[in-house]
């Protein structure tokens, strides 16, 4: 009853606020579905449903967001699309797994550890269409910047193989979409989530076009990005991870963008901001031991703000990785679009 009623709101927001913003000089897109709650991850499961209903509700309903937001549509990733980043056997592997499954029933992918469902491949091209559907928009100047509100999260998988809740790499893909469609040299993708994005570094771990920054827990799952990993070959020096002990919090985050990331970009002048935004660095999340506030994701989307006016004509969007408590997700999604309305 719960996902109906929120079916039958989002409707009624996607057809108003497209209708009544389309004057708007600093649009900004939420891109979300609730197809995405079809990927079913079983009893308990962190990663279910419930993260991402909470959100969207509060957005739909919050006045300081009446004016500003629009909700576009949107269609799943084709296979050429997700081929920019993953192998064809891979793709074939994760669609034949979950379509042997019937509903209601769930398995774990082949790969590692992530759990599949019957729609779970549907779900995850769409997870990667809301990514090309934000870029599309930005590139047409249609909206200023977006939120991709999606699920499953991307980080974690790598070309050939989905881990850590994660199926097809969705920032990756929608980086290498930019790169083809629009002929884009230079892309920063930023991650904040509390794991480090072993996925996404080690598909441009030798790409000099694609920038990676990351700061994360260590030690901690996965356990890479450590300082020391800095890419190679053409990629050496294009990724930079910092690592933070638990306990960490705001200050430790934005010292981290401050006296490393602003540093980089000064040198690497991104075209674009994708951002992997992940929550689980919030204090109190059930997976991360860092301990984050909501102001302190506000104050990292200011200062990237100011990094996409300087160099990538306001150019960012977020997309949703991980976050397991439904309240901190909404919190800190809602002051980071606070940042991304204010002209």
């Amino acid at each position: 009853m719960k996902k109906l009623l929120l079916s039958l709101i989002l409707f009624f927001a996607t057809n108003n606020l497209t209708a009544n913003n389309l004057h708007k000089q600093n649009k900004v897109a939420v891109i979300y579905s609730d197809q995405f709650l079809l990927h079913d991850t079983g009893k308990n499961h962190p990663e279910n449903p419930d993260r991402l209903i909470s959100v969207v509700e509060n957005l739909i309903v919050n006045p300081l967001f009446k004016d500003s937001l629009i909700w576009p549509k949107f269609n799943p990733a084709s296979l050429e699309q997700l081929q920019l980043i993953h192998s064809k056997n891979y793709i074939k592997k994760v669609e034949h797994e979950t379509s042997l499954l019937t509903n209601n029933s769930t398995t774990y992918l082949s790969t590692g550890d992530t759990v599949i469902s019957k729609q779970s491949d549907h779900v995850a091209r769409l997870a990667v269409g809301a990514g090309i559907k934000g870029v599309d928009m930005i590139m047409s100047k249609e909206i200023s910047s977006a939120f991709a509100l999606v699920r499953p999260p991307g980080h974690h998988a790598t070309a050939t193989r989905g881990m850590g809740f994660c199926i097809y790499n969705n920032i990756a893909i929608v980086a290498r979409y930019l790169q083809k469609q629009y002929g884009l040299k230079r892309i920063l993708i930023v991650d904040f989530d509390v794991h480090h994005g072993n996925g996404t570094q080690d598909i441009f771990y030798e790409d000099h076009s694609v920038f990676y920054f990351s700061v994360h827990q260590h030690p901690f799952y996965p356990q890479s990005g450590r300082p020391s990993e800095i890419g190679s070959g053409k990629g050496k020096g294009f990724t930079l991870n910092v690592d933070l002990p638990k306990g960490s919090g705001d200050i430790d985050l934005v010292n981290a963008f401050k006296n490393e990331l602003n540093e980089a970009v000064d040198v690497f002048k991104p075209e674009f901001i994708l951002v992997s935004a992940g929550f689980d660095a919030h204090a109190g999340d059930l997976l991360g031991q860092l301990k984050y506030t909501s102001n302190g994701y506000k104050e990292v989307a200011l200062i990237l703000k100011d990094i996409a006016k300087k160099y990538s004509s306001g150019r960012t969007l977020y997309m949703l990785e991980g976050g397991y408590v439904p309240d901190n997700i909404s919190w800190s999604v809602n002051e980071i679009l606070s940042v991304l309305t204010k002209k």
